[in-house]
C-alpha cells in the first residue's frame, strides 16, 4: 500500500517544495531540517495506525483514563542521507529502539552501479514494528537489500517505508519484491534516469545535507 501525502494541502508539500528548490536546499541546516520535519509529519501519521491501550495515569488531582501506544517500533534508517527523516521519526517515538544501515551505491565504469551493505546494527525486531526511512526511493534496490538484511535478523510484524520523495520505478519494484510494506512518502515523481537519478527530484540527498563525498 502507497500513502501519498502530497494528495492532501499541508504543510508537508511546502517542505517537499523548498527541498527541491535549487536556491533554498543551498542551506545545508535548513535541507536536514524539512526532512526532519518531514519525518515529525509522517511519524504522526504511522501513529494513527498502531496499537494503543488504556492506562490509569496519576494526575495532581485524581486519576485519567489515557490511550498510551501499546509497544514501541523499531525506526531504521540507512546512512547517510537517512539521518535527518529518522530524526524526525525519533522526535515523536522517542522510547523507540533504533537500527543502522550502510548502504550505498558502488558505481563500475560502464556507468552501472551495484547495491553494496558493510554494516547493520539492529535490536531484535522479531515480530515487531519495523519503520524505515530513506529520503529517496528511486530504484528501489537498496531499500529492498536494507529491508531483506534486516529480516534476516528477525521477521517484524509490519513494516512501514518512509521517504521524502519517491518514483514510480522503485514504488513498482519495491510492492514486487516486498508487497507486505506499507510505503509513506511526501511526493512521486514518474521520471528516472539511466544513472538512477529521481526527476524532477532534488538532487543527492546525502550531498545536499551533509556535503559532497567522494565516488567508489
Amino acid at each position: 500500500m502507497v500513502i501519498n501525502l502530497s494528495t492532501a494541502h499541508s504543510l508537508l508539500s511546502n517542505w517537499v517544495a523548498e527541498l527541491r528548490h535549487t536556491d533554498i536546499q543551498s542551506d545545508r541546516m535548513r535541507f536536514r531540517k524539512n526532512l526532519e520535519r518531514i519525518g515529525e509529519v509522517i511519524a504522526y501519521e504511522i501513529s494513527k495506525e498502531l496499537e494503543w491501550e488504556e492506562r490509569d495515569v496519576p494526575t495532581p488531582l485524581g486519576v485519567s483514563v489515557c490511550k498510551i501506544l501499546k509497544e514501541q517500533p523499531v525506526l531504521a534508517t540507512v546512512l547517510r542521507a537517512g539521518v535527518p527523516l529518522h530524526q524526525g521519526l525519533l522526535n515523536y517515538f522517542d522510547k523507540a529502539d533504533n537500527a543502522f544501515i550502510s548502504a550505498y551505491r558502488k558505481h563500475h565504469r560502464d556507468g552501472s552501479f551495484e547495491i553494496s551493505i558493510e554494516y547493520v546494527s539492529c535490536p531484535d525486531i522479531d515480530s515487531r514494528i519495523l519503520i524505515i526511512s530513506d529520503p529517496m526511493l528511486a530504484t528501489g534496490a537498496s531499500l529492498v537489500k536494507a529491508i531483506q538484511f534486516l529480516k534476516a535478523e528477525g521477521q517484524p510484524k509490519a513494516i512501514h517505508v518512509v521517504t521524502a520523495i519517491a518514483c514510480t520505478v522503485g514504488i513498482e519494484y519495491l510492492r514486487r519484491e516486498e508487497p507486505e510494506v506499507k510505503l509513506w512518502c511526501g511526493a512521486i515523481d514518474d521520471e528516472l534516469t539511466a544513472k538512477g537519478y529521481i526527476v524532477p527530484g532534488l538532487g543527492d540527498a546525502g550531498d545536499l545535507a551533509f556535503g559532497p563525498k567522494l565516488q567508489s
